[in-house]
């Protein structure tokens, strides 16, 4: 059994190692089509403080908690960008049939694509974006039962504004609204209801970072 798992694992990266491969290529063609020039792309980091919570059957169940996320960016061409970022938060659960102190944690990782112009003498970009992710809902000890650990997909939404004070120095803030698909962490809690975990998540947060 462990050979046919590292026969299967040794399989997976090398097709992996082919679809990204033949991927490069592909957008090192797209690349030059758009003029896109890698020594003046804008690389950089921030890092997230927020505030946000779930929508519908979720968020009846649980409180509006902090979040803290830290995301690498690029900008390849002037009106558009790419992000990838990882998400921390806690979100204490409402619930009369369990103790006080109980909570979920999302941990998320996503990818987002962001389009909006330079304005104010290119110190101020409006925009908006789109992406895909995933985030885990690990549930404290106390809330187990009603409430389960979960992976869920997420469709993030955005819109922000960010501010550029050196060419290096930014700080911005984004609303975001996230779909959430194949949520169950609270499916047990709402058994005699809907039985079924719906809405989504609502996020608010300021950013400071730099780029290089």
């Amino acid at each position: 059994m462990k050979a046919r798992s590292w026969m299967g694992g040794l399989a997976l990266v090398s097709l992996c190692t082919a679809g990204a491969a033949t991927a490069a290529i592909d957008a090192s063609r797209m690349a030059g089509r758009l003029n896109y020039d890698a020594d003046r792309t804008k690389v950089g980091v921030d890092v997230r403080l927020g505030v946000g919570g779930l929508t519908g059957s979720a968020g009846d169940r649980t409180k509006v908690g902090p979040l803290v996320g830290v995301t690498a960016g690029a900008q390849p061409w002037r009106n558009f960008g790419v992000e990838a970022g990882v998400e921390g938060q806690r979100l204490a659960i409402d619930d009369v049939r369990i103790g006080s102190g109980e909570a979920l944690y999302r941990y998320n990782a996503g990818l987002m694509a962001k389009a909006g112009p330079l304005i104010a003498q290119e110190k101020m970009r409006p925009y908006v974006g789109v992406g895909a992710g995933m985030s885990y809902y690990n549930i404290t000890n106390g809330a187990t039962g009603l409430y389960s650990n979960d992976f869920v997909a997420e469709v993030p939404f955005a819109a922000g504004l960010d501010y550029r004070f050196t060419p290096s120095i930014f700080a911005g803030a984004r609303a975001s609204y996230r779909v959430l698909v194949g949520q169950e962490f609270a499916d047990g809690a709402n058994a005699f209801t809907t039985g079924d975990t719906s809405g989504g998540l609502l996020n608010f947060a300021a950013t400071l970072g730099g780029r290089f």
